[in-house]
């Protein structure tokens, strides 16, 4: 009878040694830290907020003097760049840090705002643009139509041509005429071009901000409207701002365009801004062929050849229609001054200018009688680049987006605009292009060809032509030989020149008809006027020209050591010849 509670005992026991189905005990949740933002996009948001502080005060120089309102919203736009930069740094949380990133990019719109409000008179492309959108309204002709008067005011710049001429006509694709031609119905004025570029300014650094990953946001804002220089071309009404704002959805994530083998919404939309783009300014054109070879070898690469060929030539096809019905009406008005106007910029033979290698002609020598060969240069160095991304995709594909420019810089005109119009797309492609997205995408295989050194050597030697080109141009010497004696009067205490005595030879044989300019510093003059000798000079003869400065006298510059110089251009073979003028 003792066993009862024992056994209750025994029971209790098991029941305290049993294994719980309870769970662990509960506890309260801890609360999850919010994430910290990552230093690089402190770094890339500080930056973008520096970039804003560049020519924003001439901004408020000029707004003090002629819309003091202005100069207040710009002084508040300071603080904003300072209490950005404080948050910038101290921000705790990922989130906080993109609401300062969006903060820092209405900053810039609100600054470029101001800076179009000071400046929207443009330049000459934005008066030629404004003046065709003009003539589209009244159903007139817009390519091959000079419009000389647009250039009589003197701060409207003028595109000289080596034969002696100027070029007067609007030699663009058409697609900002159009879209300014409405605008221009209400704003009677070059407004009407500049409003269309600085307003697609905003709208693609705003796209371009919004399809970035969020650490790379800032370089958006930073380099579509920090650093001063885009803004600027949007203010002159420059197309190939626009034409900018379309490649960037063409740009981003390019690699991704035709996936899986159909095109669907997305890729359809890119085919149409790149139809639109190239419809808008012939900087789009040089892209084109280097993004329809990443794309094809991309495809080819996760689909076979023939499905890879199919979403190119789709995507192409959508691409060309869009130019064709943005072209059409200008086309049927004219199909030879349409087609002629499209192709004026490279065709015109320019007067030299930029930076690139013919300075070497223009600036440090004498001249050359082989212009032509820095063109022949540019072209070469452009199919070399292309033929280098074909056989080298996975490794130069993620700088599709810089390659193409890289011709500009043996071209006779290589302005550092061609260059940095277009840099936002470098930005696209090093945020969304990254190596890994590449790294299947097919190659040529090249018999007898392996090994990282055979392939350098192949790279070089596809751009080994365009460098030979560049060389014989830049070697050559100049075509005249020529002796300046200026002739000077004396005014109100400076000196003036009122003539240039100039002795030519022609050393060369080949007849040519030289037009002669000064320069002083990097650019040249309106043309002088030569009499007295022939219009063209016969191979190995000599004249003497008297030439006279438009307007009758030029000034004589100051200093001890002034770098006056009269050059002779020719155009057809390109030659310049550069001779100093004597004014001590």
């Amino acid at each position: 009878m003792d066993d009862g509670p024992r056994a209750g005992g025994a029971l209790r026991l098991r029941r305290r040694d049993a294994p719980s189905t309870a769970g662990p005990p509960r506890t309260r949740p801890l609360a999850t830290e919010p994430a910290a933002p990552q230093q690089p996009h402190r770094g890339m948001t500080l930056i973008a907020a520096i970039s804003l502080f560049i020519g924003t005060r001439d901004a408020w120089t000029r707004a003090m003097a002629s819309h003091p309102p202005v100069a207040a919203i710009i002084s508040v736009c300071y603080a904003g760049i300072l209490v950005a930069g404080v948050l910038a740094l101290t921000a705790r949380t990922r989130r906080t840090l993109i609401r300062v990133d969006a903060g820092v990019l209405l900053l810039a719109v609100v600054l470029v705002l101001c800076g179009y409000w000071l400046n929207h008179a443009g330049t000459d492309e934005g008066v030629l643009t404004a003046q065709a959108a003009h003539e589209i309204l009244r159903g007139h002709p817009v390519y091959g139509q000079p419009w000389p008067w647009l250039f009589d005011r003197s701060a409207v710049g003028i595109t000289k041509t080596m034969s002696g001429g100027a070029d007067y006509t609007y030699g663009y694709p058409p697609l900002t005429a159009l879209l300014a031609a409405p605008v221009h119905a209400v704003v009677h004025s070059t407004a009407a071009a500049t409003l269309v570029t600085t307003g697609a300014l905003l709208g693609g650094a705003v796209l371009l901000w919004w399809r970035l990953p969020v650490p790379w946001r800032s370089g958006a804002t930073a380099v579509c409207l920090g650093f001063g220089f885009l803004p600027g071309y949007a203010y002159s009404g420059y197309p190939a701002v626009l034409a900018l704002a379309l490649l960037i959805p063409v740009v981003v994530r390019w690699p991704d365009t035709g996936a899986g083998g159909r095109l669907g919404l997305p890729g359809v939309v890119q085919a149409l801004c790149l139809g639109a783009a190239c419809a808008t300014q012939q900087l789009a054109w040089f892209l084109t062929p280097f993004l329809l070879i990443g794309l094809y070898a991309v495809r080819r690469g996760d689909l076979g050849p023939r499905l890879a060929l199919g979403v190119v030539a789709r995507y192409t096809g959508t691409a060309a229609l869009t130019w064709a019905a943005i072209n059409a009406y200008f086309a049927t008005q004219d199909f030879h001054t349409w087609l002629h106007g499209l192709l004026l910029p490279l065709t015109q033979k320019a007067i030299l200018h930029g930076q690139g290698l013919m300075g070497i002609s223009y600036y440090f020598t004498a001249g050359s009688r082989h212009l032509d060969y820095y063109s022949y240069g540019s072209i070469l160095l452009l199919f070399g680049l292309l033929a280098a991304t074909l056989l080298f995709v996975r490794r130069l594909g993620p700088a599709l987006t810089v390659l193409p420019w890289l011709s500009f810089y043996l071209a006779t005109r290589s302005q550092d605009g061609y260059f940095l119009m277009m840099t936002p797309l470098w930005l696209a492609a090093a945020a969304t292009v990254p190596a890994s997205a590449l790294a299947s995408a097919w190659q040529p295989r090249i018999p007898h060809v392996t090994g990282h050194r055979a392939k350098g050597i192949l790279a070089v030697a596809l751009v080994t032509p365009a460098v030979l080109c560049a060389t014989v141009a830049a070697a050559s010497a100049p075509p005249l030989r020529m002796n300046v004696t200026p002739s000077f009067t004396e005014r109100a205490g400076h000196r003036d020149i009122t003539r240039l005595v100039v002795r030519v030879v022609n050393i060369t044989g080949t007849r040519l008809t030289p037009h002669f300019a000064s320069r002083l510093g990097q650019g040249a003059s309106d043309w002088w006027t030569a009499s007295g000798g022939p219009a063209s000079l016969a191979p190995h003869a000599s004249a003497t020209y008297v030439v006279k400065p438009p307007g009758g006298v030029r000034r004589a510059p100051g200093g001890s050591h002034p770098r006056f110089y009269l050059i002779a251009v020719t155009g057809t073979p390109m030659t310049i010849t550069t001779a100093r003028i004597p004014i001590s």
